[in-house]
């Protein structure tokens, strides 16, 4: 259960607002990367104390995909440099953070560089960054001294019955998990197969590739990334050429190529980008293109990784 009193925490003063709540003064809908933005970490900070919270858990993180919907322009590593490392390691769900790192990530998604998450302590106290500004904060406990720094510092803390940005507990679109007998259904492939292509999602619009064989399989599965999203598909095609002209004639694709020294990448290309993506994989030892719309995606398997003790927890 989510916990029980939320706190709406916004620069945006209440009597600034019309009959339908929206806003109509003159406060800006960005971070002003000063001492209004820093008001708010404090005010997290404060509710934080009051609910005896010092480390919060990554929740269904996410970084910037092929359409970016910020005010601000995304800058390079979605705003997470200096907290991860390039590759992201440590930014997963269920990573748990200490308060000054979970700080600093509601300062990234408050200036919009890419990065979002849900941050939470188990049903104690919660952390959502939303559109222009607008946080909400919930507790397990009423947080009063907490609520008057918030006034104290300029911002106006506001009574809610729930977070607009609770993670919603219904079906999620993957259920399966990934156990001993998945692992045995991808031997299976491959005995018949030989080679196959692993998709290791570990944040939304994040994830690595990996070229499996019987050969490599445990290896490639012991350097999975916990909780990760598991997908496999027909392995890569040596033709390289042959798949940039099966592109479509319009529309947006995933294309997904090996380099010569192995690293495999991919890149979401429309039907204007043929020609810079040519250039871009020439020399490539093999490709393929995946669709982008999900039902039109069809996998040979997919499930997600569970927890040491065998419970999926991630929200795919």
């Amino acid at each position: 259960m989510p916990p029980g009193f939320v706190h709406q925490i916004t620069k945006y003063d209440p009597a600034h607002r019309d009959e339908r709540g929206r806003y109509t003064g003159a406060e800006d809908t960005v971070s002003d990367h000063g001492p209004v933005e820093a008001a708010y970490l404090a005010a997290i900070a404060a509710f934080a104390e009051s609910s005896g919270v010092d480390r919060l858990e990554i929740r269904e993180p996410e970084v910037t995909g092929f359409v970016h919907f910020g005010l601000e322009p995304p800058v390079e590593g979605h705003g997470l440099g200096g907290l991860f490392p390039t590759d992201l390691t440590g930014y997963h769900d269920g990573a748990e953070v200490s308060l000054p790192v979970a700080l600093e990530l509601v300062r990234v998604m408050l200036r919009d560089h890419g990065a979002w998450c849900r941050l939470e302590a188990g049903d104690v106290f919660t952390v959502h960054v939303g559109w222009d500004q607008y946080v909400y904060v919930g507790s397990d406990r009423l947080c009063a001294d907490a609520v008057a720094r918030t006034r104290e510092l300029g911002l106006f803390p506001e009574a809610l019955p729930t977070s607009p940005y609770a993670a919603q507990l219904d079906e999620p679109e993957v259920t399966e998990v990934a156990d001993e007998d998945f692992w045995e259904r991808i031997r299976t492939t491959l005995d018949s197969r030989q080679t196959a292509l692993l998709e290791e999602a570990y944040a939304r619009n994040a994830a690595r590739w990996h070229r499996l064989t019987a050969a490599n399989l445990d290896a490639v599965r012991a350097g999975l990334r916990p909780r990760a999203l598991v997908t496999v598909w027909p392995d890569l095609t040596p033709d390289v050429g042959a798949v940039l002209a099966s592109l479509p004639e319009e529309g947006s694709v995933e294309f997904v190529w090996e380099a010569q020294d192995g690293t495999i990448s991919h890149a979401v290309v429309d039907d204007t980008e043929h020609q810079e993506l040519a250039a871009l994989v020439t020399g490539a030892r093999a490709a393929c293109v995946l669709p982008m719309y999900l039902d039109e995606r069809q996998p040979l398997l997919c499930a997600v990784l569970p927890d040491s003790d065998g419970v999926l927890r991630a929200r795919w």
